[in-house]
């Protein structure tokens, strides 16, 4: 016979509401990001009100003895957690106790719904229905005051006033108001999971019940084991991951230009400190304070357990120490979230840095010093993609032969692994290969640019520094941009290369000022190279650099494609390996303009205008990012140019819609909304993403 893994239990809503005041169920959610949208809680509370079913709850009994307190509190653990259902007791919960949510964007805001009593309709509540009569505009008040008759004869006599209501009328529509009141007695089916259920078996049973596809994860079981045992942990790790999405000019605060971070990635970083683990399923074990070879759990273990992960976050969420650590991506070239490939990447060289200023006591120098190589050399080989946390679990081990306080011997660990990793071989053969695609955010492509940071590189036949111009806190209607050294149609037309991978190679793009793109335009570089040399008017040795920079072969503009293409990649990698030679120099040091004041910038407001290439200079679309239809059933694919425009079956469209048009065979249709991109390993509409750019900053410009 199988054993029994829940039990079957009903409860009214007025129950459940009681027992999340009480703390007998933690509902951490009313703290965190709501998603749901209001006409979500308006269709909830119109089905229950009908008397539908709106779905079971899922609970799941906590191990914690009766008398078990929080972690800094005196407030007791509860005795259950809800595993599916959250957001449908939040929506319950938020309305009847008139309680404020958090939105995604950590805004405040209060879920009004309103009900007309005359045809039992609900709605979200806006302006309209604010000044409208037949409307209750906010139900909460029927279960937030103490006078619910008064409330009711007051809408009636306010209703009066506007219309003539009978008698019967009046029993009527007091009749459905005390019906939706009546949904305190609401029954919920809740199948309660006992304590001897462990997370992987809960797990699977909510993916089987979930029908929105939904899974959960270690960290997401961690992280309601804080909400149990640590709620202050869990909400000082939320509120340093908020402050990173908003700059502030008057208090320090997470914000940064590199990654604006979700609390399971810094939790990450946390546990790697407390425990020198990847692996979430193991660290959820230890803090339930399960022995990993008896099984058994014990109060005392959880306890011991709990204090190392509450020392670590308090070291992980520093200030000091985040804003230090984010200097040593400074000093490997990496200037913004743009040339970022891998959150991995950040988060545990995060670790790295934390196990050399809290376990081995390395001074501050030369910790910027070391852990930069260490970002580069991560970064640049995609270290922790795939098998990550095995990854990073091997990177820890090799700390377990030095001592805590061995400053030197940190140090020559990681000095040993980088050089191990970035060997002869990756420099003149990996990199080489890495470089051979159209990627845009490629790791070798981007290792490249830190590198022209490093070396202070001026864009090609400029003065201006690349670096200056990658400040990300200042966009610049036109700065320097990526361009084919041999032009697009000059491949296409007179080459015969038709491949648009082959054309938009790394090797084919340089870094240039907006003008200088211009001017060279469709042409031959043996026809635009000498022109452009000579009206630069650089000395021969400020040329002789551009070129090193620059990775430009010597008389390349008189070479055939491909040999220009290897030759190139070679030299690139080159310029490469001699950044990152400097990164291990300690009189080498980066002398970066600092950010601009974000809140200085101008917003813009309006969509008109807006055009491909300002999504490509904010980084929202990638050139050579490839445009599908997603929903009308043509099949038809297009790519978007370095010039912002868009290539559809051999021709060149200046907008979507022009595009949209030839795929659709029609005269006139706004292609904003038939283009989806496939950027970030998923489809994006072009109106979200013009959107998006509306909602960051630009020049003013732009709205010219």
């Amino acid at each position: 016979m199988a054993t029994m893994l829940f039990r079957d239990s009903s409860y009214p809503i007025s129950y459940l509401v009681q027992a999340i005041d009480h703390g007998d169920i933690a509902l951490p959610d009313i703290q965190r990001p709501f998603v749901w949208q209001a006409t979500k809680v308006r269709s909830l509370f119109d089905s229950m009100y009908k008397g539908f079913p709106v779905g079971f709850l899922l609970f799941w009994e906590t191990d914690a003895d009766p008398s078990a307190r929080q972690i800094g509190t005196g407030k007791a653990v509860p005795r259950y957690l809800i595993v599916d259902g959250q957001q449908r007791l939040t929506s319950l919960y938020a309305v009847m106790k008139g309680m404020e949510v958090l939105r995604e964007d950590y805004s405040t805001a209060r879920i009004r719904i309103a009900f007309r009593p005359s045809d039992e309709t609900f709605a979200v509540t806006d302006a309209a229905i604010e000044k409208d009569p037949e409307f209750i505009p906010d139900i909460s008040v029927l279960w937030t005051t103490d006078k619910f008759h008064q409330t009711v004869r007051d809408f009636l006599d306010h209703l009066a006033t506007k219309r003539e209501v009978d008698q019967p009328e009046r029993d009527c529509l007091a009749e459905a108001i005390d019906r939706l009141r009546g949904l305190n007695d609401y029954m919920f089916k809740v199948m309660e999971l006992t304590r001897t259920v462990d997370e992987e078996r809960v797990a699977e049973i909510f993916v089987r019940i979930n029908s929105e596809g939904v899974t959960l994860n270690q960290a997401d079981f961690i992280l309601t084991l804080m909400s149990v045992f640590w709620e202050k942990g869990r909400r000082e790790l939320e509120d340093f991951c908020r402050g990173s999405k908003t700059p502030t000019l008057s208090t320090a605060s997470s914000f940064n230009w590199y990654l604006q971070p979700q609390p399971p990635q810094l939790l990450r970083v946390t546990v790697a400190l407390a425990f020198r683990r990847a692996v979430l399923k193991n660290v959820y074990t230890l803090l339930r304070g399960r022995d990993l070879e008896s099984g058994s759990v014990s109060p005392q273990g959880r306890q011991a357990q709990f204090a190392k992960l509450e020392e670590a976050q308090a070291h992980v969420l520093n200030l000091a120490h985040w804003h230090e650590f984010l200097m040593c991506l400074e000093r490997a070239g990496f200037r913004s979230s743009k040339m970022i490939s891998s959150d991995n990447a950040i988060l545990f060289t995060y670790a790295m840095w934390l196990f050399g200023k809290v376990h081995y006591g390395v001074p501050i120098p030369r910790l910027r010093e070391v852990i930069a190589r260490w970002f580069f050399m991560t970064h640049t080989t995609s270290r922790y993609s795939g098998s990550f946390e095995t990854q990073a679990e091997r990177d820890f081990t090799m700390l377990n032969t030095v001592a805590p306080g061995d400053t030197q011997g940190f140090c020559d660990a990681l000095d040993n692994l980088i050089n191990n990793t970035l060997t002869g071989d990756f420099w003149t053969i990996t990199l080489p290969n890495g470089l051979a695609t159209s990627a845009s955010k490629s790791p070798a492509l981007m290792a490249y640019i830190a590198a022209l940071n490093i070396h202070d590189a001026p864009a090609l036949l400029s003065h201006v520094p690349v670096r200056a111009r990658l400040d990300p806190a200042v966009i610049a209607k036109r700065g320097i941009e990526r361009h084919h050294l041999f032009p697009r149609k000059y491949l296409r037309g007179t080459l015969q290369i038709a491949d648009t991978n082959k054309v938009n190679q790394i090797a084919n793009m340089a870094l240039v000022d907006w003008y200088t793109n211009l001017a060279i335009s469709d042409r031959a570089p043996s026809e635009y190279w000498p022109n452009e040399v000579s009206e630069a008017g650089l000395s021969s040795s400020r040329l002789a650099r551009h070129t090193y920079l620059h990775a430009l072969p010597e008389q390349w503009h008189e070479m055939n494609y491909q040999p220009f293409l290897a030759a190139r990649r070679q030299l690139m990698a080159q310029v490469t390996r001699d950044a990152f030679n400097l990164l291990g120099d300690q009189s080498y040091e980066p002398d970066y303009p600092a950010p601009g004041d974000p809140n200085a910038i101008p917003k813009r407001t309006s969509v008109f205008g807006v055009r491909l290439s300002h999504l490509i200079e904010l980084g929202l679309l990638d050139v050579g990012t490839t445009l599908v239809d997603h929903l009308r059933g043509t099949d038809a694919s297009a790519i978007v140019t370095s010039e912002g425009k868009i290539e559809f079956n051999g021709e060149t469209f200046d907008s979507p819609s022009g595009a949209a048009c030839a795929a659709l065979d029609v005269r006139s249709f706004n292609g904003w909304e038939f283009w989806y991109a496939e950027t970030g390993g998923e489809l994006k509409l072009l109106a979200d993403l013009r959107e998006e750019f509306v909602q960051q900053t630009v020049q003013p410009e732009l709205l010219e």
